[in-house]
């Protein structure tokens, strides 16, 4: 029996195909572009999404045996949602989790319901990026498509919808809705009402590894799978990564580099502290039934190496184009060895946790004459590792022990990326024989809901670790001087701004 995962991203979507010991069998991708327009809007077409979806999959199940795909299951990149119409049809394009249109919705809700209720119902902070702010802007700026809406859906469960069943999704994407009451398990009516949304027009929500639906026969005919093939819910992308990655307890968690540097760590039950919200440290359902998740993250992460390659590194470029190299790799090899004398603070967009900082720019604090091009560079890598350091010491203090970190991502491929990352966190890094984590982790919750193996025994059997990176403690002394200074550096700079 063979297994199938999809994983719906904000730059494009994936597919992969896993027999019953986590061999891979296909892989297909396919991406799309974010529009992008005045005010903050940034937005992804529905139908572009679903049909690339569909074509994934059927270029995954050409390549396996006929058959053989007993179900699947879905990653989805959290907050973003569609309306969608009477008769099924999509009303809108999709609001994703960078439109910050929503902003001026917060203060209003916070007003009513009050922000240490709010963190204590949903697990979350008030930022622009969750559903229901962006659900408050539509309302006020889209009359026609609120009134007309028969459904708003996150991508899993409008996924589940074209695949053929009625719409319903993980508690581990519902939470990322700031509508959902990650203790009880249900949509919440308090919040509901103030929105004036009605409960009849979300998903049903079900914990990871349910059974939402069979897809529709003649679709799965089109689609190249069996006519019994089970939809399986799935999750937030960052939790099913985890799962991929073989995070299934306390003191393990995933080090995820690609556009945003993330960890996302797993947990037996709920932690509320006033030091996580005061810092935007998130709790709510991870992708195993009565276990919880936070997520640490920085928007700004793999991005900042990519903006380094277009803009300094053309030569690399070149040459990569010429050898058929990788011009990241090329570039990270010309790192500088050891600490830099230079301070990067990474806020090259938004901050993440802990700050939500929408306004504090980036900024590289150090340069000589004498600073070379590698220390640069090693700088930048070296501030986005201090950001998640930082995360990391606010979640140990509320009880959090994390002692190995999983890599995954584009940047889990170079040694040289993640022995930097080990030097600067201090902490033992694992890379793995799996690099789609997404895909590979909601095929475990679809192997799991098919055979009934418990999916921790399914990850323990999948994951295998490739490398084991230690912290060079040669530069423990040096990088944890250089973090406190790091810390002080957004408290001199947050105050500094440029008017555009």
């Amino acid at each position: 029996m063979n297994y199938l995962g999809i994983d719906i991203g904000t730059s494009g979507c994936k597919a992969g195909i896993f027999d019953g010991d986590g061999n891979q069998i296909a892989l297909a991708k396919r991406s799309y572009d974010v529009i992008f327009s005045d005010g903050g809007g940034a937005e992804l077409d529905s139908d572009e999404v679903i049909k690339k979806c569909f074509e994934v999959i059927k270029e995954c199940t050409a390549q396996a045996p006929p058959g053989s795909v007993k179900a699947l299951s879905i990653s989805s990149q959290g907050e973003a949602f569609t309306a969608i119409g009477p008769d099924n049809e999509t009303l809108c394009n999709a609001m994703v989790s960078s439109d910050s249109r929503s902003e001026p919705y917060i203060n209003g809700l916070l007003e009513i319901i009050g922000e240490e209720k709010l963190y204590n119902i949903t697990g979350h902070t008030a930022y622009p990026i969750f559903t229901v702010f962006k659900l408050l802007w539509l309302k006020e700026n889209r009359p026609d498509v609120w009134e007309k809406a028969r459904y708003f859906l996150c991508f899993e469960d409008l996924l589940v919808l074209r695949l053929g069943a009625e719409p319903a999704i993980s508690w581990s994407l519902a939470g990322r809705t700031m509508l959902f009451d990650v203790r009880k398990h249900e949509w919440c009516d308090e919040i509901l009402n103030e929105v004036g949304l009605s409960i009849s027009k979300l998903a049903t929500p079900l914990p990871s590894g349910s059974l939402a639906g069979m897809v529709n026969k003649s679709l799965a005919y089109e689609l190249g799978l069996p006519a019994d093939t089970q939809i399986i819910t799935g999750g937030h992308d960052q939790t099913c990564s985890a799962l991929g990655a073989g995070v299934t307890d306390q003191g393990v968690a995933m080090l995820a580099t690609g556009t945003v540097e993330c960890i996302t760590a797993a947990f037996k039950k709920p932690v509320f502290t006033e030091n996580l919200r005061k810092n935007n440290l998130c709790t709510y359902n991870y992708t195993i039934k009565d276990t919880y998740s936070s997520i640490a993250y920085n928007l700004t992460g793999g991005n900042i190496l990519k903006w380094f390659v277009e803009e300094f590194g053309h030569k690399e470029t070149e040459d990569a184009k010429r050898s058929g190299r990788d011009p990241y790799e090329i570039v990270l090899n010309q790192l500088s060895k050891g600490p830099t004398p230079v301070l990067v603070l990474p806020y090259f967009t938004s901050s993440g946790t802990p700050y939500f900082d929408t306004q504090t720019m980036g900024a590289v604090y150090g340069l000589r004459l004498t600073t070379g091009r590698g220390e640069v560079l090693r700088a930048l890598l070296e501030g986005v590792a201090f950001e998640m350091r930082l995360n990391l010491e606010i979640m140990e203090a509320s009880g959090y022990n994390i002692h190995e970190l999983r890599a995954v991502g584009g940047g889990a491929k170079s040694n040289v990326w993640t022995q930097l990352k080990a030097n600067v966190l201090n902490k033992k890094i694992t890379t793995l024989n799996i690099t789609e984590t997404g895909c590979y982790g909601v095929a475990m919750l679809a192997c799991s809901a098919v055979t009934g193996e418990n999916v921790s025994n399914i990850a323990e059997r999948w994951v295998n670790a490739a490398s084991f990176i230690e912290p060079d403690k040669r530069y423990a002394e040096l990088y944890a001087k250089k973090f406190e200074m790091y810390k002080n550096l957004y408290k001199a700079l947050k105050h500094i701004s440029f008017v555009s």
